[in-house]
C-alpha cells in the first residue's frame, strides 16, 4: 500500500489561526466573526493535510489541477497502462475465499439474521477468510493489498452483496484502520491492528453529531484528561458498523481542539456507553446507530497524533479512500441491476414479443453498461493515484459524485422503469434496496456540497497567487471599495494587477500542447480531446468568476456548483476514454464510448444523434447474448409474481 510523507515537526508548529488578511477578507465579504473562525479552521485543517504528502503529490500537482492551470496537458496522469503498485499475492486467496463465503450465504438465504442484518456468522467467516485485514500489512496480521487491488475487489463483492462490500470500506477506509496506519505510533499499531485485521474487533468512524455534519467545526463531544484516561462526553449520530465490542475512531474536542481517540467499546451497553436506536431506511442490513457517551473512559495512549495537525486533519485524510470505495461499490451494484433488467426483459412480453427486443429497453441496458464502465474507470484511476502517493482530493470527489449519481440514475431511470409496478413488491431488488441505492448521494459528503469543495480546492492556489495580493493591498491601504478609475487606487494596485495581467495574457496567447491523443480509440478520441481543451479553457472562466464575485464568491454556491459540475464531467470523459482504449473486450470499449459521448452531448448542450441512439441500442441488444465482465457470475433474483403457469 502506498505511503505518504509524514511530517516530523512538533505538534504545535503549524497551529496557525486565520491570517489577519484572510479574516478581514471574510469579514469584508459579510461573514460573522464566528463563521470566519469556523471557515478558517476548516481551511487550516485542509492545509495541514497537504503537508502529509510530498509536494509532487499535493493538490497543486494533481492531474485535475494541472489539467486546468498548466500549459501542457498532463495526459500521463490520466493514463495508467498497468497497476502502479505491485499487487499483494497474499491478498488474492483472501479475496477468493471472501467471495465464496458471501456467495454461499446469499445462495442459501443465510446472509441476514432474524433482524435483517448481515449475520454475525457471516462476519465471523469473513474474518477467518482474512476479509477485514486486506488493507493491513502482514506484520499486523493482514494481507497488505494495494488499494487498487482492494477497490477493484469491492466491485466484485458488491455484485454479490453491496452491504458486505460497503462494510469493508467502513472498517478499512474510514474506520479505525486507516487512521492507525497513517497516524498511529508503533505501540498503537502493535496493540490495535491485529484485532482489526482478524475481525475480532470491527471498526467504525464516529464523527457526525446532531449538529455537526458538513460543518465539522460544530463538534460538541468533549474529552477531558483525568490521570491516564480521557473522560468522554457527548453524542454521535449515524454511525455505521457500531455495536458493543467494536472499535471506534472518535473525533472530539480536547482542550478546545479537534482530536481523535481510538476507543474499544465494552461488550455490553452500560451507563457510560449506550446506543441510540432509530428507524433508518438506508443501510438497512448494517448496524447504524447513534451513540451516547457519559463519562466514558479512553486511555490517553489511544489518542492519535496528527503531528502538526489536529483531529480534523485525521478525519479528512481517510475520506478519500471511502469515496473511491463508494464508486467501486456502485459499479458492482449496477451489475446486479443490469443482470436483473436482462432477466426480466427476457421474461416480460408485450404484444407477443419479449421487451428485450424493444428499443427503449435496449437503450436502457446500453446506458447502464456505460455507467458501469465509467465507474470502473474512475475506480482504477483514483485508486492508482492513491497507490502512487497522491492526495487525490479532487479526483476522489469526482469518483464519489459520479458513482453515486450514476447509481441513482441506474436505479430510478433504468432499473425501476424497466420493471414497472413489480419494482415496488417486497422482495424485489429495487423495492427492497431503493434507499441503499440512493444513500450514496448523501453519505461520504452530499454531492453538491462536495462539488463546492472540489471547486475551492481547484481555485485555492490561483486565488492565493493572484487575488490575495490584491486583497492584501486593499486592506493595507484601507480601501474598502476599490475603483480602478481612481488614480490612487490604480497606483496602489499596480503590482498585483500587473502580475495578474501577465497571467491572463500568457494564458490567452499561448497554444497548449498535449491535447491530441492519437493513442486513444477512434470512438472516444475527439471527445477526449474536446474534454482536455475544455479543462484548459476553464481556467479563464474560473478566473473570470473569481474576478466578478471576489469576496462574495463563497456565497455564490449555485455558480460554484454548476461550474464544478461541468469540470467534473470533462474529467470523467477523459478518464473513461483512456480506460476503454486499454481494454480488449469489445463490449467494454463500446459501453465506455457510449457514456463518453453521452457526457460530451451534455457538456456541449447537444441532443443525441440518431447514430448515437443506434450505437446505444445495438450495444443493449448485444448485452442480451453477451456478458459485460463481472455480470456472468451475478445471481439473478427470481421473477416475482410471474403471470405464466
Amino acid at each position: 500500500m502506498a505511503t505518504v510523507q509524514k511530517p516530523n515537526r512538533p505538534a504545535t508548529s503549524q497551529k496557525k489561526p486565520v491570517t489577519s488578511f484572510a479574516s478581514e477578507a471574510l469579514r469584508l465579504g459579510g461573514k460573522s466573526d464566528d463563521e470566519v473562525a469556523r471557515m478558517g479552521a476548516v481551511d487550516a485543517a485542509d492545509d495541514r493535510v497537504e503537508t502529509l504528502f510530498a509536494l509532487r503529490y499535493q493538490t497543486v500537482n494533481s492531474p485535475v489541477h494541472r489539467a486546468v492551470w498548466e500549459k501542457a496537458f498532463p495526459a500521463d496522469l490520466f493514463d495508467f497502462e498497468q497497476p502502479v503498485a505491485d499487487p499483494s499475492p497474499a491478498a488474492e486467496p483472501v479475496m477468493r475465499a471472501s467471495l465464496d463465503v458471501v456467495r454461499r450465504h446469499v445462495q442459501a438465504g443465510t446472509l441476514l439474521d432474524d433482524n435483517r442484518k448481515v449475520s454475525g456468522q457471516v462476519m465471523h467467516e469473513l474474518g477467518e477468510a482474512g476479509y477485514w485485514g486486506l488493507l493491513i500489512g502482514p506484520e499486523y496480521g493482514g494481507s497488505g493489498a494495494s488499494f487498487t487491488q482492494f477497490a477493484t475487489f469491492l466491485t466484485r463483492m458488491a455484485a454479490i452483496d453491496p452491504t458486505v462490500a460497503g462494510l469493508a470500506s467502513v472498517h478499512g477506509c474510514i474506520g479505525a484502520v486507516d487512521p492507525l496506519l497513517t497516524f498511529g505510533n508503533d505501540d498503537q499499531k502493535n496493540r490495535l491492528l491485529p484485532d482489526l485485521a482478524s475481525g475480532r474487533r470491527l471498526s467504525a468512524f464516529a464523527l457526525t453529531e446532531p449538529g455537526a455534519g458538513s460543518d465539522l467545526t460544530a463538534l460538541k463531544t468533549t474529552a477531558v484528561r483525568d490521570g491516564d484516561d480521557y473522560v468522554l462526553n457527548g453524542e454521535k449520530l449515524f454511525i455505521t458498523n457500531v455495536l458493543p465490542g467494536r472499535t471506534l475512531s472518535i473525533v472530539c474536542l480536547i482542550d478546545g481542539e479537534p482530536a481523535v481517540l481510538v476507543a474499544k467499546l465494552p461488550s455490553e451497553e452500560n451507563e457510560h456507553f449506550q446506543l441510540k436506536r432509530y428507524g433508518l431506511y438506508a443501510l438497512q442490513h448494517a448496524h447504524n446507530y447513534g451513540i451516547m457517551f457519559r463519562d466514558f473512559r479512553v486511555p490517553v495512549e489511544n489518542r492519535l497524533d496528527a503531528k502538526d495537525g489536529d483531529g480534523l486533519t485525521i478525519a479528512y485524510h481517510g475520506l478519500n479512500r471511502g469515496r473511491v470505495s463508494l464508486c467501486a461499490n456502485a459499479a458492482g451494484a449496477m451489475r446486479l441491476m443490469l443482470a436483473d433488467i436482462r432477466s426480466w426483459a427476457r421474461f416480460r412480453r408485450t404484444y407477443g414479443e419479449p421487451i428485450i427486443h424493444r428499443e427503449l429497453v435496449q437503450r436502457r441496458m446500453g446506458e447502464l453498461a456505460g455507467l458501469i464502465v465509467a465507474c470502473d474507470a474512475l475506480t482504477v484511476w483514483c485508486a492508482g493515484l492513491l497507490d502512487l502517493g497522491y492526495r487525490g482530493e479532487m479526483e476522489c470527489i469526482v469518483a464519489k459524485i459520479y458513482g453515486s449519481e450514476a447509481q441513482k440514475r441506474a436505479a430510478i431511470e433504468l432499473h425501476m422503469k424497466t420493471h414497472g409496478g413489480r419494482s415496488f413488491l417486497q422482495g424485489h431488488l429495487f423495492g427492497d434496496n431503493v434507499h441503499d441505492f440512493l444513500a450514496p448521494c448523501i453519505y461520504e459528503g452530499e454531492g453538491e456540497m462536495l462539488g463546492m469543495a472540489f471547486f475551492k480546492s481547484l481555485v485555492k492556489q490561483h486565488g492565493r497567487q493572484y487575488f490575495e495580493p490584491i486583497g492584501r493591498t486593499l486592506h493595507s491601504a484601507g480601501i474598502r471599495k476599490p475603483n480602478l478609475a481612481h488614480p490612487a487606487h490604480l497606483w496602489a494596485l499596480r503590482k498585483p494587477l500587473r502580475d495578474y495581467s501577465a497571467w491572463w495574457l500568457r494564458h490567452h496567447t499561448s497554444r497548449s500542447s498535449g491535447r491530441t491523443f492519437p493513442q486513444l480509440d477512434a470512438s472516444v478520441r475527439r471527445h477526449a480531446e474536446f474534454a482536455a481543451k475544455f479543462l484548459q479553457q476553464s481556467a479563464w472562466e474560473i478566473s473570470a468568476t473569481m474576478r466578478k464575485h471576489q469576496l462574495k464568491l463563497a456565497d455564490r454556491q449555485c455558480r460554484m456548483a454548476e461550474l464544478s459540475s461541468r469540470i467534473q464531467t470533462a474529467v470523467v470523459m477523459l478518464c473513461t476514454s483512456f480506460h476503454v482504449s486499454r481494454q480488449s473486450d469489445d463490449l467494454v470499449r463500446r459501453a465506455g464510448a457510449v457514456e463518453v459521448e453521452r457526457l460530451a452531448n451534455e457538456l456541449r448542450g447537444q441532443r443525441p444523434t440518431d447514430a448515437f441512439l443506434r450505437r446505444v441500442t445495438s450495444l443493449g441488444a448485444d448485452l442480451d447474448e453477451q456478458d459485460l465482465p463481472g455480470v456472468a457470475d451475478v445471481d439473478v433474483p427470481p421473477i416475482l409474481m410471474p403471470y405464466e403457469v
